[in-house]
């Protein structure tokens, strides 16, 4: 085979590899998501569906910083934007009325179906992620981290202080619940599988090699801020259909939902997995899932062997802050490491051959 011809077919099964990869990592998130489907009462049903929500926010995350290595702190504005998105464009005029009679721009006499306002809602995160990433590809290391921050706390002012749009404080309402369990299992394959193409891509080894070695990545002509820039676009709409999900399950929203609880809980969920994999991002979120539900589960107090347990209110968050400090002091790779899920198979296989 000629050089030529080798250069045509390696994208290609690569990709290939990249496929199959992403769906090896999506086979634990399907099998739980099935099980609960058919054998699950409807409280835990609601709880995979949140935890659906999660797993899309914490693959978002990871192409950003898994790929970059710059810690955000932003990304819950961008699934509050994609939330509350679909709550002006979808929510039945008859609601407007109540909740929204007073919003600009005609949005209180507008009603798009789910779909195409989800379109609209991701097309306004992306433009937003376009204008923030323009600042942030420009910055690395605590200072890109701090704007990241700084998005976040002036999105969140908006949802509060502009109340004719988004109701501050109050809970926005009324909002279609179209999205069960199997759409959210199939777009969380979806997401993770792309994460996984764009993690193994040019443009994903290339940024990654410009956070490892900054002037050797120029050296050899890399343009880490568009690489940056399009890791942050990507992993917004991420995060973004994460926000339009949630909405489009719940059916009722409020600013509260996307600040700083939720980037607490899918910050420990990503280090505790690993965010160098996309497999790491899918295993903290299963892991952390679980573990929160039975911590959540005696905070109002147990009975163990016949002694009632006090309350212990607060536990959880005790448990995300221990999880974070004791992952960066004894495993800072998390669990999963440095390989995906189908290279451990690989590894495993060659070893008993």
């Amino acid at each position: 085979m000629s050089p030529a011809a080798g250069r045509v077919v390696q994208p290609d099964r690569l990709l290939v590899r990249s496929l199959v990869g992403g769906l090896v990592t999506s086979l634990p998130v399907l099998v739980l998501g099935l099980l609960v489907l058919n054998l699950a009462p409807t409280y835990y049903t609601y709880l995979a569906l949140a935890a659906f929500v999660n797993l899309i926010v914490v693959v978002g995350l990871q192409v950003f910083m898994g790929n970059s290595n710059i810690a955000n702190l932003g990304h819950s504005a961008f699934v509050g934007l994609g939330a509350y998105g679909v709550a002006v464009l979808s929510t039945p005029l008859a609601m407007k009325k109540l909740s929204i009679p007073h919003a600009p721009f005609g949005f209180a006499t507008l009603q798009l179906d789910p779909f195409s306002a989800a379109l609209v809602a991701l097309l306004a995160v992306g433009i937003v992620a376009a204008v923030s990433g323009k600042v942030i590809s420009r910055l690395s290391g605590v200072a890109a981290t701090i704007v990241s921050l700084a998005l976040l706390i002036i999105v969140h002012s908006v949802f509060l202080n502009w109340t004719d749009l988004f109701k501050g404080n109050q809970a926005f309402f009324g909002i279609p619940k179209v999205v069960g369990l199997p759409w959210m299992m199939v777009l969380s394959v979806v997401v993770i599988v792309l994460a996984r193409l764009f993690k193994d891509s040019r443009w994903g080894l290339q940024l990654r090699a410009s956070a490892q070695s900054p002037q050797a990545a120029a050296a050899l002509g890399i343009d880490a801020r568009r690489l940056r820039l399009m890791a942050w676009i990507l992993s917004a709409l991420i995060c973004g259909l994460a926000g339009v999900l949630y909405a489009y399950f719940a059916g009722t929203i409020s600013p509260k939902l996307f600040y700083f609880q939720q980037i607490f809980i899918t910050l420990a969920m990503l280090i505790l997995g690993g965010m160098a994999t996309v497999t790491g991002a899918v295993t903290g979120v299963i892991v952390l899932s679980v573990g929160l539900e039975f911590i959540r589960s005696i905070e109002s107090g147990v009975t163990i062997a016949g002694i009632q347990l006090p309350q212990l209110l607060g536990l959880s968050g005790v448990a995300l802050g221990v999880v974070i400090v004791l992952c960066m002091a004894f495993r800072p790779g998390g669990i999963s490491g440095r390989y995906e899920l189908d290279e451990q198979l690989s590894r495993l296989l060659r070893r008993s051959a």
